[in-house]
């Protein structure tokens, strides 16, 4: 499951055991070899529905990690590629593990909790991979109006979903059994570790989106690895 270089057993459990800014911060290290980290093969086909390298202004890339996605969205802007996370431990890797790469728009890293986002009409493009099961049922529509606003009109936000796995769906009994495990963790220790399955799953995010002025594309068949996964645009 783990790359050798990748975490122990040990630090994993202490990680699920802290919060989730601490967890990140512990894990950052050794997070490019672990299986959470967005893999390739989801955000390389991503790019030719952004628009030609140079065609973008400004992107602002949420919970981002180590960087894995700012390094597909340099070479489409002009101007800057910004990255926020909650954790100053991946924050510290995305800077280290970017430089050098492609493309001339600066990197930009911004240590905040993407509920409190402040932009105003900055970007042309908000991207989230992997990230969205960080953001609870109730924070949603706080999450999706803060993106609205971060997007000057006609902006997209654009991230990868699935719809819901019935319960004939081994993944349903897995996410079920990993959300049940949080909760208790959750409810005995403080503070929390936020992280949950199947929370922004298509219908979810189509009734939230649209009902903050959002249009939505929904592209399937984009991914071979992955076909249940699809890619949405979602334009202000």
């Amino acid at each position: 499951m783990f790359h050798p270089q990748g975490p122990t057993l040990f630090e994993l459990a202490q990680q699920a055991l802290s919060s989730t800014e601490r967890g990140y911060d512990l894990l950052a290290p050794k997070f490019e070899y672990t299986p959470f980290r967005t893999p390739d093969e989801l955000l390389h086909p991503v790019a030719p529905f952004l628009g030609e390298p140079g065609s973008v202004e400004a992107a602002l890339d949420l919970c981002c990690g180590t960087g894995a996605t700012m390094r597909m969205l340099r070479p489409l802007c002009r101007s800057h590629v910004t990255g926020i996370d909650v954790s100053h431990g991946m924050l510290a890797e995305a800077e280290r593990l970017l430089r050098g790469v492609q493309g001339e728009a600066e990197f930009r890293f911004l240590h905040q909790d993407v509920l409190e986002m402040t932009f105003d009409a900055e970007f042309e493009v908000a991207t989230c991979f992997g990230a969205l099961g960080h953001i609870l049922p109730r924070d949603q529509d706080q999450f999706v109006d803060g993106i609205r606003r971060a997007l000057v009109p006609g902006g997209r936000l654009v991230f990868v979903t699935s719809d819901m796995p019935t319960a004939l769906n081994p993944m349903w009994w897995v996410a079920r059994g990993f959300n049940f495990a949080m909760h208790v963790r959750n409810a005995v220790l403080a503070p929390p570790f936020i992280m949950f399955y199947l929370l922004f799953t298509l219908p979810r995010a189509r009734e939230i989106l649209l009902r903050h002025g959002f249009s939505l594309e929904v592209k399937s068949g984009v991914y071979k690895r992955f076909p249940t996964a699809k890619l949405v645009v979602a334009s202000r």
